[in-house]
């Protein structure tokens, strides 16, 4: 291996001697703000040390820049260049904690980690399951793409630069490389002092050539060298000194990493050979892109999310992809979606299949990967594909089954009907597909698939348009929805489903994701009354039991009422990811985590895509106060959706849980800019604030929110967490009761939720209980 400028051991335990003489009075020049106790590494170009921070009682890592380097660089140069990194707040980036000049040393402070280096772990283990490595590869790569969206390039990656703790990696020494760059001359540029400025196992070739012109895809190459050795045992390009390994990397590419470890799937092996591709344009353009790569052949979620349970029964699981659209309208996109949604619909009836649920499936409408890769991240082994060509009163409908892993058609079928017929087409597509699988149906089930819902086109046109609205989630789009539902039921009052979706967008609007759209009390009003009408006119339909199972809890706390109605939305419609969530979302507010957890793991079976349900099952492993846990999913669904409020909530508050208050409220803030308007992220962070002892701050956003109530809705409930927090048990509970008195908020949550703990001997929080039936 070659020496590094910035090699050093880890910042981990270690063996080593007391503090060596030649640090001079650096030891000394410090005494007043660390107690430098003894040497734990040396490296090419820098030595580090265990202190102690006198002024906050902490135990810190303190790397020495050798002398000759700390008279080139200058401090004034030296701390520009560092002080960009020190800006850099992530969960998987060691922060710095402080830097300077010490007696002519240059000098800078990080958290002492009570872990290993992934070097160490490297020394120990020589391979890693490739599990491990996918997974620690994520983490970086989710480090790199924070830096770089900052405009920070790290330029030395590497084993001995991400530290291990507590299973995570955590990537140390960001802007030292280019701070020590900063001062080497154009014909030095691959050495300084014999001392290489990057690390040539893992430097990509532009790098090895030229200082100038380093971007984010330098860090990209170095990822990948540092997942090929996880794999392999050894990186891509090794030799018997820098010069050789250097050399090799640009006279060949990289190996073929299922040539060394045959197990490593197909397209981890295709992303690695992107990312250490010799020309920077050709790989990958952002780390999250490289990491999102490795797990395609899976699909982007199924190595970040628990699998099933159990197994399906051999040839039992289905996943319907998204048809295609051959009619010469392309705003006829919403129809076709909705055959593939309405086929989905009738085979989530069958109790002997496993059926995934739109939103994975609706990720692959681009189809770019191959079936089998479908198959795999999808968790099923068979596909159905087709194609819809609708025109005047005629639709044409193709469809075929496949077998995922194999490419073999198990069934196929054209239909060419009046658009009058599409349901009688939809019905017969789910009873060819049982009887190709050799699952066979109880006679509910099929009275069930051959119910025909409407027999007016324009009315299911109209419904498909109301359940596209409504999936957009927004004020505006569930606005929109409603109307087309009341159009639909116009043409045709018995049109059950359209009734049942008018409900779950007012049940939707009551728990606040319209913004204050609608209060409370009257959503909740207009979504028992579409639900009864929905019931009344076919008691068959699982959504409407579901919808109706969300009414008795969260309006009506009548929770043994609410369970009937969720497992009767079941025996219904067993493939239904929503009902599972929901029913989990009762169970964890009644404390019964433990069935909370696999009611939602089991949705995410059935949905492995959605990361609305990812991000719910996080949700409830913090509620159950597996604070580790759920920050571990919540920092793998943040891999792949960085952009996820819910999951910025969740990681924040498993930190804030920990004692971890800086991290908590970075990860908390991140939520409230995300999600911009929303009272509940903003209130909360408010009460973390408080939490942490910053007073002040949280009532600046409690008086923030009493303003806004002044033009808006904004529910007690979500006062309550700040009152909370500030420690006035009082007030919290008269926001507490008026959010009970309007039905606001997630007043059915109270029992379950840790942001309420402190309440919970106060004798008004136990009269509450009681009037909700949780006493």
């Amino acid at each position: 291996m070659g020496t590094s400028a910035l090699s050093t051991f880890p910042l981990s335990r270690s063996k080593w001697g007391p503090l060596s003489d030649a640090v001079g009075g650096f030891a000394t020049a410090l005494a007043d703000r660390y107690a430098v106790q003894r040497e734990i590494g040396s490296g090419g170009m820098a030595t580090v040390y265990l202190g102690k921070d006198l002024k906050h009682g902490r135990q810190v890592a303190i790397k020495v820049l050798r002398p000759g380097l700390s008279a080139d660089l200058g401090p004034e140069r030296f701390l520009r260049e560092i002080t960009i990194a020190a800006k850099l707040s992530h969960p998987h980036i060691l922060p710095l904690f402080d830097s300077g000049e010490a007696n002519g040393f240059l000098y800078y402070v990080m958290p002492y980690v009570e872990g290993e280096s992934l070097r160490e772990r490297l020394v120990r283990e020589g391979q890693l399951a490739t599990d491990d490595a996918l997974q620690l590869t994520r983490q970086v790569a989710a480090a790199l793409d924070y830096a770089h969206a900052r405009g920070v390039v790290h330029r030395d990656v590497k084993p001995e630069n991400i530290l291990l703790q507590h299973g995570e990696a955590l990537v140390a020494d960001f802007g030292i490389a280019l701070a020590v760059t900063a001062t080497a001359a154009t014909e030095e540029r691959l050495t300084m002092g014999g001392c290489f400025v990057g690390t040539p196992e893992y430097m990509s070739p532009e790098q090895a050539l030229s200082e100038e012109g380093i971007d984010a895809r330098a860090d990209i190459y170095a990822l990948a060298c540092v997942l090929f050795e996880m794999l392999a045992g050894e990186p891509p390009h090794v030799g018997p000194n820098a010069q050789a390994t250097i050399a090799k990397r640009l006279a060949n590419p990289a190996p073929a990493i299922r040539h060394i470890r045959k197990e490593v799937p197909l397209g981890v092996e295709r992303a690695l050979t992107k990312a250490l591709a010799a020309i920077p344009a050709d790989r990958f353009p952002t780390a999250g892109s490289f990491a999102n790569a490795l797990d395609m052949p899976a699909g982007p979620w199924s190595k970040t999310f628990p699998g099933p349970a159990s197994p399906p029964p051999p040839g039992r699981s289905v996943a319907v992809l998204p048809f295609l659209n051959f009619s010469a309208d392309p705003e006829n996109e919403y129809f076709v979606d909705g055959v593939t949604e309405d086929v989905i619909a009738q085979l989530s009836k069958i109790r002997a299949l496993k059926v995934i649920s739109r939103t994975s499936v609706m990720r692959f409408k681009d189809r770019r990967e191959s079936l089998q890769e479908i198959g795999r991240a999808l968790g099923v082994e068979s596909l159905l594909e087709g194609s819809v060509r609708w025109a005047g009163n005629r639709v044409r409908i193709v469809a075929q089954l496949i077998d995922a892993d194999t490419d073999r058609h198990l069934w196929a079928e054209t239909y060419d009907r009046r658009l009058e017929d599409i349901f009688h087409i939809q019905s017969e597509v789910a009873v060819r597909i049982a009887e190709a699988l050799r699952t066979e149906l109880s006679p509910g089930e099929r009275a069930r698939i051959q119910m025909e819902p409407t027999r007016s086109p324009e009315a299911y046109q109209l419904y498909l348009k109301g359940k596209r609205c409504r999936g957009l989630l927004t004020t505006e789009g569930l606005k929109k929805s409603l109307e087309y539902y009341r159009e639909a039921t116009e043409k045709d009052p018995s049109y059950a489903l359209a009734h049942a979706g008018a409900g779950t967008v007012y049940v939707m609007l009551g728990m606040g994701f319209g913004q204050g759209a609608m209060l409370p009390e009257a959503a909740y009003s207009k979504a028992k009354e579409a639900v009864s009408q929905a019931l009344a006119i076919d008691d068959g339909l699982g959504d409407a039991h579901a919808t109706l199972g969300l009414i008795r809890f969260v309006a009506d706390f009548d929770w043994a009422g609410a369970e009937e109605a969720f497992r009767r939305a079941l025996e219904l419609n067993p493939s239904s990811a929503e009902s599972y969530d929901a029913f989990g979302l009762m169970l964890a507010a009644m404390e019964r985590h433990d069935e909370a957890i696999a009611m939602r793991r089991r949705a995410l079976e059935l949905d492995p895509l959605h990361p609305i349900v990812a991000s719910d099952f996080a949700t409830t492993l913090l509620r159950a106060g597996r604070y580790d846990e759920a920050a571990h999913e919540a920092r793998r669904l943040l891999d792949i959706e960085p952009g996820m409020p819910t999951a910025h909530s969740t990681l924040g508050w498993a930190h804030m849980m920990r004692a971890e208050h800086d991290t908590g409220l970075s990860e908390l803030t991140r939520a409230t800019e995300l999600a911009s308007g929303n009272t509940m992220f903003l209130a909360q962070l408010g009460q973390a604030n408080a939490m942490a002892g910053r007073a002040e701050e949280a009532r600046r956003i409690l008086h923030r929110l009493e303003e806004t109530a002044r033009e808006s809705y904004v529910p007690p409930y979500h006062l309550a967490y700040i009152y909370t927090g500030l420690g006035e048990p009082d007030k919290a509970m008269d926001c507490l009761e008026q959010a009970l008195e309007e039905g606001a908020g997630g007043i059915y949550g109270i029992k379950g939720s840790f942001l309420f703990a402190s309440l919970r001997p106060h004798p008004r929080f136990q009269a509450l209980l009681a009037k909700i039936g949780l006493a």
